[in-house]
């Protein structure tokens, strides 16, 4: 039976990493990492379901407590039936243990959402996680503020405006802000320094496909910033300049790509594919379902390498497994985040949201790396304190530059293709 509920987009599915949310005035909670919406979820009928004695007992429980505090807590100037309804769904949604990933969202919050998903922010553009009980950060937005200010993959948030942070939502909430104010965030940085980063916040567009000749090679340093609508188009165009300035290879920077749309995903990945699947489902029920690589869409044959690191999730860990799984490209960096689980929201009354883990997604080969992560062909970190090297930096670089960068696993992405 067709689902008939309606997620932010009708029935689509969307991936995110586990616990994220977009530092921009949207919790992604996690960011569009990791979930995906898609057009053909199956569901289990509703009016299948069984209500056990036991069921009903439980939900008298919650009522009772709600009666009581009603009715007997002293301050009741505090006491809001909206806010106890969402505190009541959302404990329901965190008794699952897909802490952040599976989540309820406010009103407020699904359009925000909706927004990153459409590739538009306001905020400081960083998306995060919760980890071991802290709040980390994923990856930062590509040109953002956050970005800019120094803000990396694997730092750990602190305190927001002197204010110890205690989970991902809180850390969102006291973050996200009008344009144009500023944020002081607190962080412990991979080399376990604490700083105080103050940050303005901006509205920022996201542009998710920006390509760059690297000097020296005839190699096309080709960055995938986000799956949002639109990305498989823009990969269209890009691809066809890289082809017409006469580049023989690819490089393609999945580094702190938080993830986005599963049509997106499966779109990208079909570019550089000539046949098979891009992933497979796994529903509530053990089924296994096949998402066949899409045969109707513009195709490259260039030899190609990708490039990933611990923000790299959900439909780019996707497109990583896809093209890993096929021998199409040999994957260089770090292991990758971990998110293995494909999502749909689930529109409330009031235009709130349950967003639920419905299927775990595998590679083609069959291969789970949820929680895990993918293990690159060849395993390189950077070096403390080097970033990823992006396609607009490498703009007006010299050959001798860019071998100076530090950028250690482009580095080895050129000798190999060089090769």
């Amino acid at each position: 039976m067709e689902n008939t509920q309606n997620p932010k987009k009708p029935n689509m599915k969307w991936l995110r990493p586990v616990g994220t949310a977009f530092f921009a005035v949207c919790i992604l909670a996690a960011g569009f990492g990791g979930g995906m919406y898609y057009t053909t979820y199956q569901n289990r009928n509703s009016d299948t379901i069984t209500v056990s004695k036991a069921d009903k007992a439980d939900y008298e429980l919650i009522k009772q407590a709600w009666d009581d505090i009603q009715t007997k807590y002293v301050d009741q100037s505090v006491v809001s039936s909206q806010l106890l309804a969402y505190g009541a769904i959302s404990g329901m949604v965190d008794s699952l243990g897909d802490t952040g990933h599976s989540v309820f969202l406010t009103p407020a919050e699904v359009q925000q959402e909706n927004q990153a998903i459409a590739g538009k922010l306001d905020g400081i553009g960083a998306e995060v996680s919760e980890k071991n009980g802290n709040v980390v950060v994923v990856a930062p937005i590509d040109g953002s503020p956050a970005q800019k200010a120094g803000l990396q993959s694997g730092d750990i948030i602190l305190k927001v405006d002197g204010t110890a942070v205690t989970g991902v939502q809180d850390a969102v909430t006291h973050i996200r802000g009008t344009p144009g104010t500023s944020v002081t965030i607190t962080i412990i940085n991979t080399a376990g320094t604490t700083l105080d980063l103050t940050i303005v916040r901006a509205e920022i567009h996201i542009n998710s496909v920006v390509w760059q000749m690297l000097p020296g090679t005839t190699i096309a340093d080709l960055r995938i910033t986000s799956f949002s609508d639109g990305t498989s188009a823009a990969l269209d165009t890009a691809l066809a300049a890289i082809k017409a300035q006469g580049a023989t290879a690819i490089v393609l920077d999945l580094r702190d790509n938080p993830g986005g749309l599963l049509n997106e995903a499966e779109g990208v990945a079909s570019r550089f594919l000539t046949g098979g699947d891009v992933l497979e489902e796994k529903d509530i029920n053990g089924n296994i379902k096949k998402d066949a690589v899409l045969s109707n869409v513009t195709k490259t044959d260039l030899p190609m390498t990708v490039l990933v690191n611990g923000g790299t999730a959900s439909a780019a860990e996707i497109v990583s497994g896809a093209l890993q799984d096929r021998s199409r490209a040999k994957v260089i960096g770090q292991s990758t985040f971990g998110t293995g689980t494909a999502l749909v929201g689930y529109s409330l009354t009031d235009g709130s949201e349950v967003v639920l883990g419905v299927s775990e997604w595998l590679t083609p080969s069959g291969k789970s790396i949820w929680h895990t992560g993918l293990t690159p062909d060849t395993v390189i970190a950077l070096a403390a304190g080097v970033s990823p090297l992006l396609p607009e930096a490498i703009k007006g670089m010299t050959a001798a530059q860019l071998q100076a960068s530090g950028d250690t696993q482009l580095l080895d992405a050129i000798n190999l293709l060089q090769q």
